[in-house]
């Protein structure tokens, strides 16, 4: 099988219905040479005038692409043409019958081709050759192969007639992967051009034999960090050779080894018949479904294509392609394909969606897909930033837990100096493409892109409802990262499960909140055991991945002293959040209590006399929100005053008479 004559039989020109009619009737001609042979009669005239129609016919009828990639003899063209005249012209299944001296055997067998067509030779017989090899003809009883009926594949009879389809028994286990809509990336584009020439390679005449590869290895690994992109960049090789790109399912891929060699020959099969390149896409090669699927990979001797996260692999025999992820200039340029130039008031929407979103070219395709389907409307620039949101969240959300951000600025009360410290990193989140991509800082160091911040300070003093802030400023989810749900007690897990988190919200459609994050992010310890030593190649593990993140990570601590310096230098921000005096505790009981609530008689002065935070503040004006629900009444102090005798009293706090003198009415 020759892969550079791999191709669809049916051309992909305005004129295929005339190229169509052609082929059928060099079809019929050469089936007229065929018969004329069974009856024994002349057919130099019928040769001629196949021959005619052959060289009329541009691009090659479907007999000589099938013939070319297949490696057939002329005696084994002629075969397979008998065993279709047997389906397409009766008169054909008559001369059969006749030639066998029976009516009831209106058949092909090998033994009647090797009797009447020409140029016979007995090893097209063999189920190593062509004809059976690929399944293009089966005979019933393969122990009587001369006198064993003869059939022709159906899938085969139709590539004859130019009906091009996927075989069903491939299509039970393999999905078709679109061309992508959106000019590829500069790094796609050079990783598909390596693809195209590696694949466009001829292989020896027979992919069976040991010495099968005279060129460059046809099974491919192709990997990065978007498994989407990857796939683009198969289907654009496979549309550049004329034909189309599939994806092996390793979940549905047959159990034992004849199936898969089977469904290996129909595979191959394909590529020459319908010009398919496959792609194998395999989660966890050490897995029973991932072994199998690369199995099946090296039993095809097609175009592969193995998909994956590293160039490291154990077969020797694939060539890694990498592919570059798209840079934040040309996702700004896709956006902006997207955008379009008719609306002024998206115009920088492309510019913050490539700074924000680190996504794949394919994703850029879906997000379009969702906000604008078929072209029904032009995408605006708010839709498109909700549609990546919505597109990075199934990610995240089995791995922490998102907060809706619903606190604005109005509502924080910290010093001037925090708060502009606060301000200055949404900055530093906005504006992180033009100071890295676009003004060059990014070439001067390996640190990521993104921004850690650290809030430090008591209990209570606003550092995750500040986070809800920037979450809602800045218009992105923000999530906190359970602990309890990423530390493990076995060795390795933790590491994993940070990875999984860092590397789910890379997209940057996320802020990270670690909370109590000095249980996690604690000092490296001296190494007395094996407990001490693994807990610090996690605290290490996080110092590399925090150079590398590219998003937004918020780490709120109480005990600023108990991190490990080494994370305090990669620290873009760290913010001290101090315990409120008493003008700060006025203006959080100013703004804690809702403007649809009706108040009576409340003296802010005399509330901001209670030495608490800002969270133990909202606690108590909820419940004597409560309390003043249930009697039916506005809430006046001394629904306050019952409400911090509670709350003091969940807090082990004694509640002094100079605090509250004068609640009580």
């Amino acid at each position: 099988m020759r892969v550079a004559d791999a191709g669809p039989t049916l051309p992909q020109t305005a004129s295929a219905a005339d190229w169509t009619a052609a082929n059928q009737a060099f079809l019929a001609a050469a089936l007229h040479v065929v018969a004329g042979r069974l009856g024994g009669a002349d057919v130099e005239d019928r040769v001629r005038r196949r021959d005619r129609l052959r060289s009329q016919l541009e691009p090659s009828p479907a007999l000589d692409v099938i013939a070319a990639g297949f490696d057939l003899s002329g005696f084994e063209q002629e075969c397979l043409l008998l065993c279709a005249g047997v389906e397409l012209d009766s008169a054909i299944a008559r001369a059969c019958a006749d030639a066998h001296g029976d009516p009831a055997r209106p058949y092909a067998t090998f033994g009647l081709a090797l009797g009447t067509l020409a140029d016979p030779h007995w090893s097209a017989l063999s189920p190593a050759a062509p004809l059976r090899r690929w399944n293009l003809v089966t005979v019933t009883h393969p122990e009587a192969p001369t006198t064993s009926p003869a059939r022709v594949d159906e899938r085969v009879l139709h590539a004859l007639a130019a009906v091009s389809y996927l075989d069903p028994r491939v299509a039970a286990h393999a999905l078709p992967v679109p061309e992508l809509d959106l000019p590829l990336p500069d790094g796609m584009r050079r990783a598909a051009d390596r693809l195209t020439a590696l694949w466009s390679a001829d292989a020896s005449p027979d992919p069976g034999t040991a010495a099968r590869r005279t060129g460059p290895p046809r099974r491919v690994r192709l990997h990065g960090a978007r498994r989407g992109d990857l796939r683009a960049v198969v289907a654009a090789a496979a549309t550049a050779l004329g034909g189309r790109a599939a994806l092996l399912s390793g979940i549905d891929t047959p159990g034992t080894a004849a199936e898969r060699e089977q469904l290996a020959r129909l595979c191959e099969r394909e590529t020459v018949l319908g010009g398919w390149f496959w792609v194998l896409d395999v989660d966890d090669p050490a897995s029973d479904a991932g072994r199998a699927a690369l199995e099946l990979g090296r039993r095809v001797h097609a175009p592969v294509a193995v998909l994956c996260d590293s160039p490291d692999g154990e077969d020797l025999e694939t060539v890694p392609v990498e592919v570059a992820p798209p840079s934040p200039a040309e996702l700004a340029r896709a956006w902006r394909r997207a955008v379009g130039p008719s609306r002024p008031a998206d115009a920088g929407w492309p510019d913050r969606l490539a700074g924000q979103f680190h996504v794949g070219i394919t994703d850029v395709a879906a997000v379009l897909a969702e906000v604008a389907p078929l072209g029904t409307r032009t995408p605006t620039g708010p839709r498109l930033w909700a549609a990546c949101l919505r597109r990075a969240r199934p990610a995240l959300d089995g791995l922490a837990a998102r907060i809706d951000p619903r606190a604005g600025w109005e509502q924080l009360v910290l010093p001037p100096a925090q708060t502009a410290l606060l301000h200055e990193l949404t900055t530093h989140v906005r504006h992180r493409t033009t100071v890295f991509d676009t003004w060059g800082f990014g070439r001067r160091t390996q640190r990521g892109s993104g921004v850690a911040a650290l809030f430090a300070g008591p209990s209570g003093t606003g550092k995750t409802f500040a986070g809800e802030v920037l979450a809602r400023h800045l218009d992105l989810d923000l999530y906190r990262v359970d602990l309890s749900c990423v530390v493990s007690k076995y060795v390795g897990e933790t590491e994993k499960n940070l990875r999984r988190i860092f590397d789910a919200a890379e997209s940057g459609g996320a802020i990270l909140l670690f909370d109590e994050a000095d249980a996690l992010f604690g000092k490296r310890s001296e190494v007395r055991d094996s407990h001490d030593r693994y807990a610090n190649i996690e605290v290490s593990y996080l110092l590399a991945r925090m150079e590398t993140y590219r998003g937004l990570a918020i780490l709120t601590t109480n005990l600023k002293d108990a991190l490990d310096t080494a994370f305090l230098r990669r620290l873009r921000f760290i913010i001290q959040f101090p315990f409120p005096d008493t003008a700060s505790r006025a203006d959080i009981w100013r703004r804690v209590f809702p403007t649809e609530l009706p108040t009576d008689g409340l003296d802010v002065a005399e509330l901001a006399r209670l030495e608490v935070s800002g969270g133990t503040i909202r606690n108590i004006a909820l419940a004597a929100a409560f309390r003043a629900a249930q009697d039916g009444v506005p809430v006046r102090m001394a629904h306050v005053l019952a409400a911090t005798r509670t709350e003091y009293a969940k807090l082990g706090k004694l509640l002094t008479e100079a605090e509250v003198a004068g609640w009580t009415s």
